[in-house]
């Protein structure tokens, strides 16, 4: 009788999560998942951010996590805080391509990027 209620709370649920889904998608939402509501009213391309001195090099990160560009855009203006770093973070190679004025470590790059929840895969 109990395994009976608990497939009956489990089909309830995946019910809901289906008419949620579906009523999302009806409504033209691009990213189910995203914090803005799929709408990402500043999904807009970000200004690049403008170094202090020449740039010395290039590092690509390799992003897991982002879903929509709400995501590109907290992953951009993340690494734009490190002082002496330009971050461009493209959505659909999942990667950002960090232009720096100085040496900055990988795990500094590394730690801006998870501390708001996404995983660094690689950096070359």
């Amino acid at each position: 009788m109990t395994d009976l209620i608990a497939l009956l709370i489990l089909v309830l649920i995946l019910g809901l999560a289906v008419a949620y889904i579906v009523k999302a998608k009806r409504r033209g939402v691009k990213c189910i998942g995203c914090p803005a509501g799929g709408s990402c009213p500043s999904a807009k391309k970000m200004k690049r951010k403008k170094l202090d001195g020449p740039v010395i090099g290039k590092k690509i990160l390799k992003i897991s996590g982002m879903h929509c560009d709400h995501c590109v855009m907290n992953v951009t203006m993340m690494l734009n805080r490190i002082d002496g770093v330009s971050a461009d973070v493209n959505l659909s190679a999942a990667r950002a391509v960090v232009s720096y004025d100085r040496d900055i470590s990988d795990e500094v790059l590394k730690d801006a990027v998870e501390k708001i929840g996404y995983q660094v895969i690689s950096i070359t």
